[in-house]
């Protein structure tokens, strides 16, 4: 959707069709944490997210659309001297990158957190912040853009499921759909988990595995928490919504799975790490639990830009991180089908970098929070 509405708003292409097999904000974008934050460790990833970053910080102006996003900011725990030290490392890097970020002593990290525990296995000895990090709400970001795109002429076609692909030689022409073929110059696929299903139609072997991301969220309570915190010793991060409501994430179902749904370990696991953390919300009953199905790269990296077949693009391998992602992706691969050239800051990206071995391994700052 992102992709649609900067194509038709910055590069005046009067011809853009969305094709969504469910609903509008019903795949991924429904169901994540809506963190937002920018705080990797490589240049290329740096520049790419901070732009995703900038862009959210003034979406809701653009849109007219209320995102609520609240720049709250996020920490990151460091538990032992190894995590200090990895720690140390990452924020030097992220100053070098020109992204905000500052080392907060225990004390200070108490002060934004008063919540966290003293006591635990995990005693804290600090935290990297990022100020600017934060949430927006995932709907409105999925309807603000919808609305925004819609007014420009692009078509929002739900309930349209793509079967595979028109060809024209060794080119793509268009799609097959269950409502009948579109044929269009350029195809972009942008379907998260389902990018290998998709690029299989094409005749493309992805390198893909497609896993399920838990999460869950209690019931409504006063505002108890400031910040978005992530503790690597507990596999564990948290944040509260505007409603009240805690919301709770951690790793991956590590096998692969398209299943929306989660399994008890998993929980089990994530609700011990948020006790270990946040101890005095022992007491609070969980609402809802769910799971997105997620696009995991080897180097924790995305695929941005054409494929090997012609006229075929992807906008996938976000990971569990796709939503902080959505207005860089979206601009930039609007740049890209727009020009007929990758944009600057998605070159890193590319597919050819598997075979150039140019890979970019954000395993450490994508690996739970993604």
């Amino acid at each position: 959707m992102a992709t649609a509405y900067y194509l038709a708003k910055n590069h005046g292409v009067g011809s853009v069709a969305v094709l969504e097999r469910g609903w509008i904000g019903g795949g991924n974008t429904g169901r994540n944490t809506t963190v937002i934050r920018s705080n990797y460790f490589f240049p290329a990833s740096a520049a790419f997210y901070d732009l995703s970053l900038r862009l959210y910080e003034s979406l809701g102006r653009e849109l007219n659309f209320n995102i609520m996003f609240s720049q709250r900011g996020m920490l990151i725990l460091a538990c032992n001297r190894h995590q200090v030290e990895t720690s140390r490392r990452v924020l030097n890097a992220m100053q070098l990158n020109g992204v905000d970020a500052e080392w907060l002593e225990p004390e200070q990290v108490y002060a934004k957190e008063p919540l966290l525990s003293r006591t635990g296995r995990f005693p804290i000895l600090g935290a990297v912040n990022q100020p600017r990090a934060g949430t927006a709400r995932h709907d409105a970001v999925a309807w603000g853009y919808a609305r925004a795109a819609d007014a420009l002429g692009v078509e929002i076609i739900q309930q349209c499921e793509v079967t595979g692909f028109v060809r024209n030689g060794s080119a793509v022409c268009g799609v097959r759909t269950n409502r009948g073929q579109i044929l269009a110059d350029k195809v972009c696929v942008s379907v998260a988990g389902h990018s290998s299903q998709l690029a299989a139609m094409a005749g493309l072997t992805l390198p893909v595995t497609s896993m399920s991301l838990q999460a869950f969220v209690s019931e409504p309570l006063k505002p108890v928490l400031n910040t978005v915190t992530l503790s690597p010793s507990t596999g564990t991060y948290v944040s509260q919504t505007d409603k009240g409501e805690i919301v709770v994430g951690g790793g991956l179902d590590l096998y692969p799975s398209y299943a929306q749904r989660g399994n008890f370990g998993t929980v089990e696991k994530i609700t011990t790490g948020l006790l270990e953390m946040f101890p005095a919300l022992s007491r609070v009953r969980l609402m809802r639990q769910w799971a997105g199905v997620v696009d995991i790269v080897k180097d924790s990296s995305p695929i941005l830009g054409e494929s090997p077949v012609r006229n075929l693009y992807f906008n996938c391998g976000f990971g569990t991180g796709g939503f902080k992602a959505i207005p860089a992706g979206g601009f930039t691969m609007a740049h890209t089908l727009a020009t007929g050239q990758p944009h600057e800051l998605i070159r890193p990206f590319s597919l050819e970098r598997f075979a150039s071995g140019r890979l970019i391994d954000e395993s450490g700052a994508s690996g739970i929070a993604h």
